[in-house]
């Protein structure tokens, strides 16, 4: 028998490509399984993001999917260290996704990391 359960508040970072198919991307599986989501998107592009969520509020209850702006230091890494959040996901940066697994092992977090892509998109 295989049972899943929900884990709590999961912490998605997305990167500034595709940053609307990642926001719903990175939300769907984790609301599905019946978690809740907070939401970082790329500082660069996040007004995507932002309609998303206002979109989203008209469906899910209140703080069942946030969506934080920022740079990854200020906003990013507090995120990552949060004693509440269960689970991290990141795609992004090698970089990035070594420092989130060694901030993730202190509390044992769950890590879904997608790391240094090559296609970036070109508009």
């Amino acid at each position: 028998m295989i049972r899943r359960d929900p884990i709590g508040v999961v912490a998605s970072i997305a990167p500034w490509n595709y940053p609307l198919m990642m926001a719903a991307w990175k939300t769907a599986p984790a609301l599905a399984a019946g978690n809740t989501v907070v939401l970082k998107p790329s500082e660069q592009t996040p007004l995507t993001t932002l309609l998303f969520a206002r979109v989203a509020a008209e469906i899910f209850p209140k703080g069942v999917l946030n969506v934080v702006t920022g740079r990854g230091p200020s906003v990013g890494q507090p995120l990552v260290e949060h004693p509440q959040v269960a689970m991290v996901s990141l795609t992004g940066d090698v970089g990035t996704g070594r420092k989130i697994l060694q901030a993730a092992t202190g509390t044992l977090k769950r890590t879904h990391l997608e790391l240094g892509g090559k296609a970036p998109v070109i508009v």
